[in-house]
């Protein structure tokens, strides 16, 4: 591979990408808006957690393979990695993706591929990127290239899935799709399958909503769980043991940059015709006011009246840094609705991000009326209950995460969201 690629988004997807092209020997320049995140990279220090990035970013800097600064350069290949969030009204904000492809028009010349790697609407390569690269007063599809191929990682296991997972490629003609899936070809080892730009665009969208909805099922058989009168987790695992069935599991909310964002995609474009997915949105969305209103009727129970409650995890998924669309905030806000206080910890996330939270586990415990865990982290999962030491012995597990039946020989009330035998 001897093209030079030029990244422009270098956050949870952008900056990985960036090192594995480092790595495997193509030189690769980065861009960001934000000075502090170009700045640590330049310096070989990570703003982002994830599972072997730091030897990697080190490798890719010291070997002169990656560079970074706050504007785009000339090169073969860009790739646009940046976000493409929800709107307060739920709404697609492309914004992002637009500033993106305008700020390579300056840079971009005869026979370059624009790639965009972001989780987008249907129509957003077509509608979007290709309105500005008209700008670079190139012909489409014959003087640049243009195609859409989205990220399918997962925090945590970026690097092992950006190389073994298969890979969609969409390109807006077929010299699109081929030259990208030339490019790829330089580390994934998975199958690499070609098609159009809209369908690729609908592909990985497709794959979230249907995590979503699945989720949203299980959500509404973990609220049916006191009628039922069933533990669900131990209900779910029993059915999934069909070989055509997989539920998912239920939690305090869904979380992240594409699950809790990329099936309002649909509901925009879809009006009516998206009522399953609205719906599930809907579900997954009412789970933190739902956990909060668990939390306060534990409360009630045990006659405590207020209290403080210790949050243990805002990080929207198990072992990693990552905040983003984390249900954790919105049960917070929720209880804090309901006059409870809360304080909130998280050993993933180094640096205050929340005005609940603490860096010590000791203090966010401390004289607390209940423990509400709300994330999955392998510090929460070995977690010894009897180095806590709280005001009222309780706990409430969103992810059946805890061992039951050592917080229970600690003397610890143990309630589990979705299971029958917390009454």
């Amino acid at each position: 591979m001897t093209k030079t690629v030029c990244v422009v988004g270098l956050g949870y997807i952008g900056l990985p990408t960036a090192v594995m092209f480092a790595n495997h020997g193509v030189k690769v320049h980065g861009v960001d808006v934000n000075p502090a995140a170009v700045r640590s990279i330049q310096e070989k220090k990570l703003h982002i957690e994830e599972t072997g990035l730091q030897e990697r970013l080190n490798q890719a800097v010291d070997e002169g393979f990656l560079t970074a600064s706050t504007t785009p350069v000339e090169a073969d290949v860009f790739i646009v990695a940046v976000p493409s969030p929800i709107n307060p009204d739920k709404t697609a904000n492309l914004e992002y993706v637009r500033q993106a492809t305008a700020s390579i028009v300056p840079f971009v010349k005869k026979g370059n591929l624009v790639i965009l790697e972001s989780t987008v609407p249907p129509k957003t390569v077509e509608r979007i990127m290709i309105p500005e690269l008209v700008k670079t007063g190139l012909e489409i599809g014959t003087d640049i290239y243009v195609a859409h191929s989205p990220e399918r990682v997962i925090p945590g296991r970026i690097f092992e899935e950006l190389v073994n997972n298969d890979r969609i490629v969409g390109g807006i003609n077929k010299k699109s799709a081929e030259l990208t899936k030339e490019l790829y070809e330089t580390f994934v080892k998975g199958t690499i399958h070609l098609t159009d730009a809209t369908t690729a665009e609908l592909v990985k969208v497709m794959e979230n909503t249907y995590r979503d909805v699945n989720i949203a099922f299980a959500n509404e058989l973990a609220k049916m769980a006191e009628v039922l009168d069933v533990n669900i987790w131990e209900a779910i695992k029993f059915a999934n043991f069909h070989p055509r069935v997989n539920v998912h599991f239920p939690g305090p909310g869904v979380g992240g940059h594409c699950i809790a964002v990329d099936p309002w995609f649909l509901v925009e474009l879809g009006g009516e015709k998206a009522q399953i997915i609205h719906m599930s949105r809907n579900t997954n969305d009412s789970m933190p006011a739902f956990t909060a209103q668990k939390t306060q009727s534990i409360l009630n129970r045990n006659k405590i009246a207020g209290g403080k409650v210790a949050v243990l995890g805002l990080a929207f998924k198990g072992n990693v840094d990552d905040m983003r669309e984390s249900p954790s905030v919105e049960v917070i806000e929720q209880l804090q609705h309901l006059g409870l206080e809360v304080v909130s910890y998280d050993p993933h996330i180094k640096e205050n991000k929340h005005e609940t939270q603490t860096q010590s586990l000791e203090e966010a415990t401390k004289e607390a009326n209940i423990i509400v865990v709300l994330t999955d982290h392998n510090e929460f999962k070995t977690l010894n209950p009897l180095t806590i030491s709280a005001e009222n012995k309780i706990v409430f597990d969103t992810k059946n995460c805890l061992n039951r039946e050592a917080w229970q020989e600690a003397g610890f009330q143990f309630h589990l969201l979705g299971d029958a035998k917390n009454k």
